[in-house]
């Protein structure tokens, strides 16, 4: 008995040593960014793809990349990456590079983790990875290129501090010309990531004795939030160029960060992205705050993302999810036909409720109005709001019910469209936007390029839920229903409080697509040349189908392609052709030629790559867009943009559908005028194509929806697909109006 005695002493107390271990992060490791396999894609792939295109008769060939891509060196990418989370571990920048090469058999690609979660190691790490994963290639001739960047996510309380996230990319990856440091936005995100997370992050230490098996993960986390915690801020007002590389550097406005890399002067280029995201972005955030003097600089922020595996943000509509009154105060707006906003359902299920306990017409209408009034100054945390609902009850409240696969709680405006049609009237020369539009995936798990097949949503898009259901009810706590709303007017407008559960991201899994694709029409696959095909403008963007695309303004003895600016006074002439994407083959093409191994096919690519047929997908119709850009302060943009303002049908061929036209009204209307097209392809099963998948009425209205859940609510080989129409946007021409 008393060796028993012994045994079980012993026991307990390497279990105490143990665990005062994890209470005192003895266990913890930093990631490094991997070691990409040092072997380039069989020059067959990729002459294959130069003579995909040679039928078609172009000179400059088509490129396909995503420039917007991350790894676990972002906060939020690693937390995805838990096993709580149904994570699969890590996913390094090396991976990115292998995933971009052989499984996506991208063209380029750029590496884009968040600034607010880098610190001096990670990005010295960064840029030796992005050199490691150019090196097995000849720089003249690539099979692939990678470029060095990372993404500036400001996020802000309220709609006027609100500038919404920038990814920032170089041209150069050598040292020396590329920043030491890469520059973060201040304020919520740059507070959240380094004053809240680290405190936060040791709440993981329970889950390391639950999920003993991956213990070491969630020890790796809390030494990715010191990391954080205990990296030095960069002293205040030196310029960016004489900053050393020890510390973190961040920029609070759009105008901050413009400033900075001005001062640091390398080739740059900045792509806003997620302005219709409502995920994170505060009602009433509209774009034109950034079209104020020194908010834009156009030889910087030259590009638009218009899509990306957060949905669609390219279309206007006048519609919002919450207005103000004559004091500013933001008030609950009425549904229509093609709107319900979350806050009018707020007050639907809460009168619902009162009704069903008995109560008066009249006390259960005053108990609505209270709920949409509470709802409403909590902004995107409106939800928590009203105590007991389900994901469920919402419907589709808060949708664009009408709009190509649109983001999550959808904000007009700061839409593409919404974004050319505004100006600018504070000085003698209206100010526009005049960017030219991109896609890329913004994929969390180091795969650039996941939309080439529409298969395992786990992995290609960013489908994320509890991996258990204590789990879930640890994350999203459920309150006892009630028939009245909870007033949280002395919460932040954030909610950040409840961390998980002040957003809605239980809903938002299913508007996860498996993210789109950049385009360039470039003279080579050099860097140089993508670069220039970039600044240019000579670019479009995709859902993610290597769909063809040309937009041309076409004179008598020249032409300008999709991104020029040019002046002209008669009716303008353009010329477009789109040819439908490869159908794909099952499986990777043959790689053994190379040094990947099966096993690492199988684990980066989930033996599923780019493997096309000769077949192409049809072309099924060309639609023209048109903007007129306001040409006075009170013009109402609804009334600028007509979408779509010609459609061309096109028959079902293999060569694709071209057409030619005129705008006959350019003369007589006398305006500047900008038009860019959709090349849409014929319907295909599509990740999350149906979001919410409503179920309607006779009068066209959701009564139910079968949400696409990223947890077991949802079988796990369930890819939520339903046919969609998958289309590329070529970027704007914009024709000014010189007089006749």
């Amino acid at each position: 008995m008393r060796y028993i005695y012994i045994l079980f002493g012993t026991i307990f107390i390497i279990f105490g040593i143990y665990t005062s271990g994890i209470y005192l992060d003895l266990y913890g490791e930093l990631e490094d960014s991997g070691n990409s396999i040092n072997s380039e894609l069989p020059k067959s792939l990729v002459k294959e793809k130069l003579i995909s295109q040679e039928p078609f008769g172009r000179e400059k060939q088509i490129l396909f990349g995503d420039t917007h891509v991350h790894t676990t060196y972002s906060t939020d990418a690693f937390l995805w990456s838990l096993p709580i989370l149904n994570g699969e571990g890590p996913h390094p920048i090396a991976d990115a590079c292998d995933f971009a090469r052989f499984c996506a058999n991208l063209d380029f690609w750029v590496s884009t983790d968040h600034a607010e979660a880098l610190t001096p190691r990670k990005w010295k790490s960064i840029k030796e990875a992005v050199r490691n994963c150019n090196s097995p290639t000849d720089a003249n001739d690539p099979d692939l290129v990678t470029f060095l960047g990372y993404e500036w996510t400001q996020v802000g309380n309220t709609a006027e501090t609100h500038y919404g996230h920038k990814n920032v990319m170089f041209l150069d990856i050598e040292e020396g010309k590329v920043p030491e440091r890469a520059i973060g936005a201040g304020g919520l995100a740059t507070n959240g990531m380094r004053a809240g997370i680290p405190g936060q992050s040791r709440q993981l230490r329970p889950a390391a004795l639950l999920d003993f098996e991956n213990r070491h993960r969630y020890f790796d986390f809390i030494a990715f939030a010191d990391e954080l915690a205990e990296a030095k801020i960069c002293e205040e007002g030196i310029p960016s160029s004489q900053l050393g590389d020890d510390c973190y550097e961040y920029a609070d406005t759009p105008k901050d960060l413009f400033e900075k890399l001005r001062d640091l002067n390398f080739p740059t280029i900045v792509i806003p992205h997620g302005n219709t995201w409502g995920f994170y972005t505060p009602p009433n955030s509209k774009l034109d705050k950034q079209l104020e003097a020194d908010f834009n600089d156009d030889n910087l922020q030259i590009l638009f993302e218009v899509m990306s595996g957060h949905g669609n943000s390219e279309e206007y509509r006048s519609w919002r999810s919450l207005t103000e009154d004559q004091n500013g105060d933001l008030i609950c707006p009425k549904p229509t036909k093609e709107y319900l906003p979350s806050c009018w359902r707020a007050g639907e299920i809460i009168e619902e409720r009162c009704l069903g306990n008995g109560f008066s017409d009249s006390e259960c209408s005053s108990r609505a109005a209270e709920a949409r009034d509470n709802y409403a100054v909590m902004g995107v945390a409106g939800h928590l709001t009203v105590p007991g609902v389900t994901i469920e009850d919402w419907l589709d409240s808060g949708q664009c019910r009408d709009c190509y696969l649109p983001s999550f709680n959808y904000r007009p405006a700061g839409s593409a469209q919404y974004g050319l049609a505004i100006s600018n009237f504070d000085q003698e020369n209206p100010m526009r936007f005049n960017f030219g539009f991109i896609a890329s995936s913004d994929n969390h798990r180091a795969r650039p390029g996941t939309g080439y097949k529409e298969i395992d949503r786990f992995v290609t898009t960013e489908a994320n839920g509890p991996s258990h259901d204590y789990v879930g009810e640890a994350l999203y706590p459920v309150e006892e229903i009630k028939d009245r709303s909870n007033d949280l007017r002395d919460q932040p407008l954030l909610g950040l409080r409840a961390g998980f559960g002040a957003f809605e991201a239980e809903r938002e899994a299913s508007f996860f697509t498996t993210g789109g694709l950049a385009a360039v029409h470039s003279s080579g696959r050099d860097r140089e040349s993508i670069w220039q095909s970039l600044t240019s403008k000579e670019t479009y963007g995709t859902t993610g189908d290597r769909i063809l695309l040309w937009f041309d303004l076409v004179r008598q003895d020249s032409s300008s392609p999709m991104g020029s600016t040019v002046n002209q006074s008669d009716n303008p002439r353009f010329r477009v052709k789109a040819v439908g994407a490869f159908e794909q083959k099952p499986g990777c093409p043959d790689y053994s030629s190379t040094d990947i191994t099966q096993e690492e096919i199988e684990r980066i690519c989930k033996n599923e790559c780019y493997n096309p047929s000769d077949r192409r997908k049809n072309i099924s119709r060309i639609e023209v867009v048109k903007i007129t850009p306001q040409i006075s302060q009170n013009e109402p943009i609804e009334n600028l943009i007509y979408d779509a303002w010609k459609t061309f049908e096109c028959n079902p061929s293999q060569q694709g559908c071209e057409i030619e036209f005129v705008d006959e009204e350019f003369k007589d209307t006398s305006r500047d005028t900008i038009y860019y097209v959709r090349a849409i392809q014929e319907p295909s099963p599509v990740v999350n194509g149906g979001n919410l998948r409503c179920t309607f009425d006779e009068k066209g209205e959701c009564i139910k929806v079968n949400i696409c859940y990223g947890d077991s609510r949802t079988d796990k080989e369930d890819d939520c697909l339903t046919l969609s129409e998958e289309r590329a946007w070529s970027s704007p021409i914009y024709i000014n109006f010189t007089g006749i």
